[in-house]
C-alpha cells in the first residue's frame, strides 16, 4: 500500500484551506451583522432610558465622565451645570450615565457597552447646552425646558447636528442642508463601533470624537479613505415633547 505523495498532501491541504476560508468569511460576516444589530438595540434602549428619565424628572442627566463610574458627572440641576470634564463650547459630551439611569447591563466600572464590549466601546452620550429663549442650559435644568418653551427649543439653531457625511463639515454644522439628518438634535447617543478607537483617524468618524456639536452617521464602509462603522441615534424635539407632554412635564 502506498501513501500520499508530498504533492498530493500539499494539494489536499490547499483545498482544505480554501474550504475553511469559504466557511470562516461568511461566519465572520454573520457575527459582525449580529453585533451591529445588537448595538442598534442597545442604542435604542439607551434612548428610551433617557426619555424615561426626562419624563420623570423634566430634564436630561449630565453625561458620565471617564472617572464617574457610570454616574452623571457632578450634576447641579438647579442651574443645569455638569462637571467641567464633560462640558464643551456647544454641548455636554461624555458617556451614557448608565448607573444614574438604572440601565443594564454595565461593565465592572458602571458603563454601558456596545456589542463589541471593550473599554473603548462604552456607549457615548451628548446633550446640547445652548441658551434658548434667554434660559441657560434649559435641557439639563429643573423646569428649564418649560421656561424656554417648546416653540423656542423646536426652532433653536444652536442645538446638535447629525450629518450624513463628514466631508466638509465644520464645528457648527454640515457642509450643506442636504447633508443634514438633523439640525436640532437635543441629545445624541452613539457607539464607536468595531474599530474603536482607531476610527478617529477616518474622515467621517473623527467628527464623532472632536467634542463639538456636529455628529456624523455615514453609510457603513471598510474602504480606505471612507471607513465608517460608528452607530448613532438621537432625540429630536418632537420625540422629546411627545414623551414630556404625556408625562405632564410640559407645557
Amino acid at each position: 500500500m502506498t501513501g500520499f505523495s508530498l504533492v498530493e498532501l500539499a494539494i489536499a491541504i490547499f483545498i482544505m484551506a480554501l474550504l475553511l476560508g469559504s466557511i470562516l468569511i461568511p461566519l465572520q460576516s454573520q457575527i459582525r451583522s449580529r453585533k451591529l444589530e445588537e448595538t442598534d438595540r442597545i442604542l435604542a434602549q439607551a434612548r428610551e432610558a433617557l426619555l424615561g428619565y426626562v419624563a420623570a424628572n423634566g430634564y436630561f442627566p449630565c453625561p458620565a465622565s471617564s472617572t464617574s463610574n457610570g454616574q452623571e458627572a457632578s450634576p447641579n440641576h438647579a442651574n443645569g451645570t455638569c462637571n467641567a470634564s464633560v462640558t464643551f463650547a456647544a454641548g455636554l459630551i461624555g458617556f451614557l450615565p448608565a448607573v444614574t439611569l438604572g440601565f443594564t447591563p454595565v461593565d465592572g466600572s458602571g458603563y454601558a457597552l456596545d456589542a463589541w464590549a471593550s473599554t473603548q466601546n462604552r456607549i457615548r452620550y451628548a446633550v446640547a447646552n445652548a441658551t434658548v429663549n434667554g434660559v441657560t442650559n434649559p435641557l439639563t435644568t429643573t423646569s428649564g425646558m418649560r421656561n424656554a418653551t417648546m416653540a423656542s427649543i423646536q426652532s433653536a439653531t444652536t442645538l446638535l447636528y447629525v450629518c450624513r457625511t463628514g466631508t466638509g463639515v465644520t464645528a457648527t454644522g454640515c457642509a450643506a442642508s442636504t447633508d443634514e439628518l438633523s439640525d436640532n438634535a437635543i441629545a445624541v447617543i452613539w457607539s464607536l463601533g468595531e474599530n474603536a478607537p482607531t476610527g478617529g483617524t477616518a474622515p467621517h468618524e473623527d467628527k464623532n470624537l472632536d467634542n463639538n456639536r456636529v455628529f456624523v452617521l455615514a453609510p457603513y464602509s471598510t474602504n480606505a479613505g471612507s471607513v465608517f462603522d460608528d452607530q448613532l441615534t438621537w432625540i429630536g424635539p418632537p420625540m422629546l415633547f411627545n414623551r414630556m407632554v404625556s408625562a405632564g412635564m410640559l407645557p
